[in-house]
C-alpha cells in the first residue's frame, strides 16, 4: 500500500514544480503598487507567516517615513484595510501570498519565485545601466579607434593594453551590475525596500 503511496506523492511535486509562470503582464501589475512591493519585502525578509496588523504598521512606516513607534492610528489603519481588502486578496488569488483574513495571518505563496526578481530602482543622480552600457561602449569605441587612426600618443600603447582596458572596463561594470542587482536591489534584501533605500 505503501509502495503505491510514493509514486503518487512523487507525480504531485513534479507537477507543484512544473507549475507554469505568471504572465509577465502578471507580474508587472503586482509590482505596480508599492504596498504589494513593500509587502512582499516584508515578507521575503521574514520568512516566515507574520500577522497583518505587523505587516500594516511596518508599510505604514515606511510609506509615512518614521519609526513603527510614531506611526499614528489612522495611518495604520488606512494600510491595513487596503492590504486586508485589496492587496493581499489579490496576491492571494495568484498564489504569491497566502492570506488567511479569518486569522489575520501572511506568507509568501507558491508563485512568490515568479516575482524573484530585481527593480532596477534609480536615484534621481544616478545613470540607469540600460545609458550607462551604451555609453561604456562609446567610450571603448573612441579608444579602439583612436588607436586605428593613429592619433598621436596612442601609438606609445601597445594593442594588448587597448584589448586589456575594453575586456576590464566591461568585467568591472558587469561585476558592479551584478552586485547591485542580487545585493542592494532584490525585494527581501536589506531593513527595507530596495526604492526606499535608494532616496535617501
Amino acid at each position: 500500500m505503501s509502495a503505491t503511496t510514493t509514486p503518487q506523492n512523487k507525480t504531485t511535486d513534479v507537477e507543484s514544480e512544473d507549475e507554469p509562470p505568471l504572465p509577465y503582464d502578471e507580474c508587472f501589475d503586482l509590482l505596480s503598487s508599492h504596498r504589494r512591493r513593500y509587502a512582499l519585502h516584508y515578507l521575503k525578509h521574514h520568512n516566515t507567516t507574520v500577522e497583518l496588523g505587523d505587516l500594516a504598521e511596518q508599510i505604514a512606516a515606511w510609506e509615512n517615513g518614521v519609526p513603527i513607534t510614531d506611526v499614528s492610528y489612522d495611518q495604520r489603519k488606512r494600510v491595513y484595510t487596503s492590504l486586508q481588502q485589496v492587496h493581499l486578496p489579490r496576491m492571494d488569488d495568484v498564489g504569491v501570498v497566502e492570506f488567511d483574513d479569518r486569522e489575520g495571518t501572511v506568507e509568501l505563496g507558491p508563485a512568490a519565485d515568479n516575482l524573484d526578481i530585481y527593480l532596477e530602482v534609480v536615484h534621481s543622480q544616478d545613470i540607469p545601466w540600460s545609458v550607462f552600457y551604451p555609453g561604456l561602449a562609446a567610450v571603448n569605441l573612441l579608444v579602439v579607434g583612436a588607436y586605428v587612426i593613429g592619433v598621436p600618443g596612442s601609438s606609445a600603447i601597445p594593442a594588448i593594453g587597448i584589448a586589456v582596458f575594453v575586456v576590464t572596463s566591461f568585467l568591472v561594470a558587469s561585476l558592479a551590475h551584478l552586485y547591485v542587482s542580487r545585493a542592494e536591489m532584490r525585494l527581501g534584501k536589506g531593513e527595507v525596500p530596495p526604492e526606499l533605500n535608494r532616496t535617501s
